[in-house]
Parts: structure tokens; sequence; C-alpha cells
């Protein structure tokens, strides 16, 4: 199971999309899931829409990212359209390969595979039917309001060939500990965790 710390592994809110938080996140090996928006024609590490000056840009992130060479992927949250050729530049300026993205709307999503981008779709109960299924790389499976992922629904995508990248229900203020118990068994070089809590994801499936 690979791990993705939610915004970096923050110890408190404030931390949350910080080089503090990405920097620990990395120097354990972990992956991160962070937020990307534009501000004045450049890229912007926010979760939501960037104001004033001083914002981390993606291009900074990325240099942090570079600093630990045992880092994990980056699940690359986009928040808003038409930022391709800005992501491809700012990726091929770092060398930094290691990176699918997720959560664009579904025309912005078309765009981004036909640019070659490793992207995800998303499966939750408002998405039964994920689109572009056939051609995503993976599956990025959410359950905002109840805790619905079996490990039968997580296998079928596997078998389909697709990564999976499971959302912990933290996320929405729910409690981790029995659905992480009910994945316990799940162990795949494809399947992933986003996570609140990655240092507890690490030790218990590790």
């Amino acid at each position: 199971m690979k791990i993705l710390a939610h915004r970096g592994w923050w110890e408190t809110a404030a931390e949350k999309n910080s080089a503090l938080a990405f920097r620990r996140a990395f120097e354990s090996g972990l992956g991160v899931e962070t937020d990307v928006r534009d501000q004045d024609g450049i890229l912007r590490i926010a979760h939501d829409m960037p104001k004033g000056p001083g914002l981390m840009t993606f291009a900074e992130f990325l240099d942090i990212y570079k600093a630990y060479p045992q880092a994990g992927t980056i699940a690359l949250n986009v928040k808003a359209d038409g930022l391709q050729a800005a992501v491809r530049a700012d990726l091929e300026a770092a060398g930094v390969t290691d990176l699918f993205c997720f959560d664009m709307a579904v025309p912005d999503s078309l765009i981004y595979l036909q640019k070659g981008f490793v992207t995800y779709t998303r499966h939750s109960e408002f998405e039964p039917v994920p689109p572009y299924y056939a051609e995503a790389h993976g599956v990025w499976l959410d359950a905002f309001r109840g805790d619905w992922i079996t490990t039968e629904v997580v296998q079928a995508h596997l078998d389909a060939g697709k990564a999976v990248a499971l959302v912990s229900p933290e996320l929405h203020g729910r409690d981790y500990r029995p659905v992480w118990d009910s994945w316990a068994g799940l162990d795949h070089e494809n399947l992933a965790i986003c996570t609140d809590l990655p240092h507890l994801a690490a030790e218990h499936w590790r």
C-alpha cells in the first residue's frame, strides 16, 4: 500500500500544504496529495482560490520533492481548468515523472489524457460510473457520506488494470479505524491510500 499524505504530513491545520508538511512526508518516503491552482499566470499550491503574495509555487514544491530521492508519488489535485501547458512545463523543468493528476472537470480531463498525463478518474456514490474509465490510468475511489468501499470494489478496479487511490474516511470526518481494518488485506503495487494520518497508515500497512 502506497501512502499519500493529504496536503503533506501536517500536525496542525496551519501546516497543510506547507513546505514543512511536504518535507516531513518526503523525508519519510511517503507520497503527497496536494492542490494546484493558477494566480496571475503562475501555478500555486493552494486548495482555495489564491489571494495575495507569498503562496508556494508549483515549481518550488517540485524543488522540495526533488531534494528527497526516497519520496513517493505525487497526487496532483487540479483545482482549475486549462493548466496543462503550465503543469507540463514545470514538470519537465524539474524532471519529475512520478505524478498523477485527478479531480479535473471531465472536458479538462480529456485534454490531460490527450496530452499524455497520467490521469485518474473518480468513482464515488455520486459517480457510480466513472467517466472516461477506459482511458484512465487509475481511479480515485471516494466515499463522501458513508463507508461503501469494499475490498471487492477495489479488486474489480485492480483486475481491470487500473491503479487505485483510496480516500480515507477521516478526510470526510468519519472514523478511519473500522474501514482500515476492513481494507487490511488489500496489498497491491498499484494501490494507494490518501490520508490525514500517514504515520498511522504506514504502521498499519507496513
